[in-house]
């Protein structure tokens, strides 16, 4: 019998993390372009390769320095996440990690990894003053979704003109050994996002890529598809039940236009440390200021949201901010319940499975619809383009000087608020929020809602909600509020 022989080295097969990247995948990130742009649909995997590209260049270039500014706190942290995954994955040594806040919750500045070889990859919520002072290699994740694009592409891009940045140690040690000091690094620009409107910096660049010299890159939903990525596109469409999103959020067709409802300047301004996410139970049994709620009913994926304001002389304070998940109805009926007897005004998600939560509630304590003169406690909202042209605007007012709403210091609440979107087509504007793992901004829906509840300004709405309350009687047929005239009033 022949002894058997050990396989060669040459002949054991060779496994990379690389070869988990798709095709289109593979290809975006061994485009070694100076300036690249790639639109893509959601859920095609861009902070996977945009991470896998920062963190292969750190491996093969010890001392390279990335710089990803994404929309908002929460995109650059799971962006350097995938940016952690890739370098475990390539056996890169991580010497450290750090976040740079000014204290607790506080806005994130900046977060970084930096390598045992002396690379590092800094990820920021993108703002024109963070994108100043760097001489790096740049990533603009989802750079349609930044609140202020053009401003942000003033500061960052100068980031990438000056080719003897970050060479100095390596041109001093050339320098003792006598070699070429000419050492320089070719600092790169990478634009990805999906289609966020027409009318910003992101579409301009692409709708100029080729006379500016970009290698542009554009994924469908299709596409991705059509190269192994598991999804099933029609499912997907009959989920998002919006033909103008569908086009632009998988089909990479644009809608005319897109903003943020409420920058981060903006919700500064509202936050305190006096607004709270929770109360004790004492607070649902007290008698005092006028207390009124929103509520986001949750479907299959989100959960539902409870915002409670209470007013204090002009002022909305935030007094919980409760969020439901997996939560049965009946559950849900029982735990709100206490809320809605202490509040004024509930308004309520009165659209697909929250028409019958609603039903239910007004049940109890009775429908306010002053047009149909029922003035109970519960406003039914059915979302339409209508009612939300009418809502997320007057709650936008509330958080404007001089701020009538007050929310807490919450990283999670900030974000959530911050990513409702503005978006027109065909000079119709509607609103709407990416879908995330949190949910679907159903934080700032059940925050709009409460606003509405209590009154600021709403067509057809009561100015004044308190004014309802002076004819309340305290008695009440089967479980509705009864209301005297005001004339028996002492």
């Amino acid at each position: 019998m022949r002894p058997r022989t050990k396989k060669s080295v040459s002949e054991a097969p060779r496994i990379s993390p690389l070869d988990l990247l798709l095709p289109y995948q593979a290809t975006y990130v061994f485009d070694g372009a100076k300036f690249k742009i790639a639109v893509q649909s959601r859920q095609t995997g861009k902070s996977f390769q945009t991470a896998c590209e920062a963190v292969v260049d750190c491996l093969t270039n010890p001392g390279a320095l990335w710089v990803c500014l994404s929309a908002g706190e929460r995109q650059a942290l799971e962006w350097l996440l995938k940016c952690r995954e890739w370098a475990e994955a390539f056996r890169l040594a991580i010497e450290s990690y750090a976040e740079d806040r000014d204290i607790g919750e506080a806005l994130m500045k900046s977060a970084e990894i930096k390598f045992a070889n002396g690379s590092r990859i800094i990820a920021i919520p993108a703002n024109p003053s963070t994108a100043r002072g760097y001489s790096a290699n740049i990533i603009l994740d989802e750079f349609a979704y930044h609140e202020d694009p053009d401003k942000i592409w003033a500061a960052m891009f100068p980031s990438v003109s000056n080719p003897l940045a970050g060479t100095f140690m390596d041109r001093v040690k050339a320098q003792f050994k006598g070699e070429s000091t000419d050492i320089r690094r070719n600092l790169k620009v990478r634009v990805v996002s999906t289609f966020n409107g027409q009318e910003n910096k992101f579409y301009q660049l692409w709708d100029r890529r080729v006379e500016n010299g970009y290698s542009g890159h554009i994924v469908t939903i299709h596409d991705a598809i059509a190269d192994g990525l598991p999804l099933n596109a029609d499912e997907l469409r009959a989920g998002l039940d919006d033909g103008d999103l569908w086009a632009q959020e998988y089909e990479c067709q644009p809608t005319d236009t897109s903003s943020v409802l409420l920058p981060y300047d903006l919700i500064a301004l509202a936050e305190s440390a006096e607004a709270t996410e929770a109360t004790d139970s004492l607070f649902w049994q007290s008698r005092g200021n006028a207390v009124f709620c929103g509520v986001d009913f949750g479907r299959s994926n989100d959960p539902t949201v409870c915002w409670t304001l209470e007013r204090i002389g002009g002022i909305l304070w935030t007094r919980e901010v409760l969020v439901l998940k997996n939560v049965a109805t009946p559950e849900q009926n029982e735990i709100l319940r206490s809320r809605f007897r202490r509040a004024m005004r509930v308004a309520i998600d009165y659209t697909g499975p929250g028409v019958g939560f609603g039903d239910y509630a007004a049940k109890e304590f009775g429908r306010f619809d002053p047009a149909g003169h029922e003035f109970g406690k519960c406003d039914l909202v059915t979302f339409t383009a209508k009612s939300k042209r009418e809502m997320f605007p007057f709650m936008r007012k509330a958080f404007e000087a001089p701020t009538r709403v007050r929310v807490p210091i919450s990283r999670t609440i900030r974000e959530d608020l911050h990513a409702m979107q503005q978006v027109i087509t065909n000079g119709e504007y509607n609103y709407w929020a990416p879908r995330t793992r949190e949910g679907h901004s159903d934080r700032c829906t059940a925050l709009a809602l409460a606003v509405q509840a209590a009154g600021t300004g709403f067509a057809g709405a009561i100015s004044d909600p308190s004014a309802i309350r002076i004819g309340y009687n305290g008695r009440g047929v089967g479980g509705r509020p009864q209301f005297e005239p005001r004339r028996r009033l002492a």
